[in-house]
């Protein structure tokens, strides 16, 4: 499909009198912002697994299994995301859907790949709920700007705010803590609690800057 082509979200925007190519992103300039919204997001989550810290959604349940496992989290993260792209297919779009591929791909990928490149010593667990919450809550945020997510419950949060007008951050932040502190038979006691901070940096960015009737490209 090409960028002009319309679909469920451009859709939208036509039927409430807006021009669509208004709001549109070059291929450069999407192609940039996702490629540094996956770096934000590989460091931010390559941070929390080596402080052992969960995270909600489809990254929580493959650091879970990565600790309890042999296998590598963007292996996992890669493998878990694949049922919810027929949803993204159905509700919104084939645009939506092939960059959310790309953009888990990448991610998977990156995250793998940063302990060849970058090696974390003792970091302050506090630091690093803060560092790692800002940085992937600010890569999700880039990556909602080109019409794209990290899949998962990302894909769920925003077809709920496209259709039902729910707060994408709010929902995000209300599941994460759910799965975080379900998770607490899982790891230590202080691990749950930091990854509740993390959870709470991380969506503090969605809730105030990705919300209905504010700089929305998916509504």
């Amino acid at each position: 499909m090409s960028q002009t082509e319309k679909d469920p979200l451009t859709e939208g925007l036509i039927k409430k009198g807006i021009d669509p190519s208004v709001r549109e992103h070059t291929l450069f300039e999407d192609l940039l912002s996702i490629s540094v919204a996956c770096l934000l997001l590989s460091f931010g989550i390559a941070l929390f697994s080596h402080q052992q810290f969960l995270i909600g959604g489809t990254a929580g349940i493959a650091f879970l299994t990565q600790y309890a496992s042999d296998w590598s989290f963007g292996m996992i993260f890669f493998l878990i995301n694949i049922p919810f792209y027929a949803l993204a297919l159905w509700k919104l779009g084939s645009v939506f859907t092939f960059k959310t591929f790309v953009t888990v791909s990448l991610v998977s990928f990156m995250t793998d790949g940063i302990p060849v490149v970058f090696e974390f010593g003792e970091v302050n667990p506090i630091y690093a709920a803060a560092l790692g919450g800002f940085m992937i809550g600010t890569g999700l945020l880039i990556l909602f700007r080109h019409k794209t997510s990290l899949g998962g419950l990302n894909i769920m949060s925003i077809y709920l705010q496209k259709y039902h007008n729910i707060s994408a951050g709010k929902f995000q932040m209300i599941v994460d803590v759910c799965i975080i502190v379900g998770a607490i038979l899982i790891v230590d006691i202080m691990s749950v609690i930091y990854s509740v901070l993390a959870a709470i940096f991380l969506n503090l960015i969605l809730a105030v800057n990705h919300r209905p009737g504010r700089y929305l490209v998916l509504d």
